[in-house]
C-alpha cells in the first residue's frame, strides 16, 4: 500500500489561505527584515543552487533572488498545487513533488538548501527527512532553516492551539528543540542558531493562526514591527516562539 502522508491533504486544504496571510506585503516585509538578513548575512549565494524545501508556492524563493541576483533555485514539497504555483512564479525554477519523510533520491545536489517553517511538518519521519536533505547538500554546502522553538515558555498554549485549531495538524507537526534536531543530523555541524519572534511575528507573519484581518496589518506594521527591534535583543531561548539555525554539511 503507498503511505500518503496526511500532510498532504492538510496543505491542499490550506492552501489558498495560507498563500494570503504568509506571503502578502507585509508579511513579505517581516520575512526580508527579520528572517532573511540575519538568516543570510554571512553567506554569499551569488551563482549558487539553491534547493527550496517545502517551498509552497515559490515566494521565499522569489525573495531570495532579491538578495542575490544570479542564484538558482528549485522547489520540492509535498503538495502538487504548490509544485505548480512555484513553477509558475519562479522563473526558471524547476520544482519536484516528494515526500521528505520518505525514502527519495533527489535529481541533484545542490550548494545549499533551506527550509522556512517545514521541518516540523514531517515529524513523523524527521531520521528520514534530515537523510534525504543531506543527500541533497553537496559536501561544504549550508542547510539553513527557520522553525518553532519547543522551548518557548508558551510552549502548552501552544499545544493546546494545534490541537484545537484547523488549520494545524495536530498528529503530524509539532515545535522542534534545535539541539535535538542536530543530532538527528550527523552529516551536519552548526555554524549559528539564533531565537527571535515577538508580537509582530504573531500578528503580522502568523496572522493566519491569530486571526489578524489583513486590512490591519499594514496599518499596525509600524509599531509592531518597532515592538519586535525590542523584544528581540532579549536574551535566551524561552522568551521566544522560533530558532533560525545555519548548518553545513561535512
Amino acid at each position: 500500500m503507498t503511505f500518503i502522508n496526511p500532510q498532504q491533504q492538510h496543505y491542499e486544504t490550506v492552501h489558498d489561505d495560507y498563500g494570503n496571510h504568509y506571503y502578502d506585503e507585509s508579511a513579505m516585509d517581516y520575512r526580508r527584515e527579520f528572517v532573511f538578513k540575519p538568516l543570510f548575512a554571512g553567506l554569499d549565494l551569488n551563482n549558487a543552487t539553491v534547493a527550496d524545501l517545502a517551498c509552497g508556492s515559490g515566494f521565499n524563493s522569489t525573495l531570495l533572488r532579491e538578495y542575490y541576483t544570479d542564484v538558482k533555485t528549485d522547489g520540492f514539497d509535498i503538495s502538487p498545487r504548490a509544485c505548480e504555483d512555484y513553477r509558475r512564479n519562479v522563473n526558471g525554477g524547476e520544482a519536484y513533488q516528494c515526500d521528505l519523510t520518505q525514502p527519495y533520491t533527489p535529481p541533484r545536489q545542490y550548494d545549499a538548501a533551506m527550509v522556512m517553517g517545514g521541518l516540523h511538518h514531517c515529524v513523523i519521519n524527521l531520521p528520514q527527512t534530515l537523510a534525504n536533505i543531506s543527500s541533497l547538500v553537496r559536501p561544504g554546502g549550508w542547510l539553513v532553516m527557520v522553525e518553532p522553538n519547543r522551548r518557548y515558555v508558551l510552549q502548552t498554549l501552544r499545544d493546546f492551539w494545534y490541537r484545537n485549531d484547523r488549520y494545524f495538524d495536530a498528529a503530524t507537526e509539532r515545535a522542534l528543540v534545535h539541539d535535538e534536531l542536530l543530532a538527528m543530523a550527523p552529516q551536519f555541524r552548526l555554524m549559528d542558531v539564533q531565537y527571535y519572534g515577538g508580537p509582530a511575528y504573531f500578528m503580522i507573519l502568523n496572522s493566519l493562526i491569530t486571526r489578524m484581518p489583513l486590512k490591519a496589518k499594514k496599518t499596525l506594521q509600524g509599531p509592531l514591527f518597532a515592538a519586535e527591534r525590542l523584544y528581540n535583543r532579549l536574551p535566551g531561548q524561552r522568551l521566544f516562539p522560533v530558532f533560525a539555525a545555519c548548518w553545513q554539511r561535512v
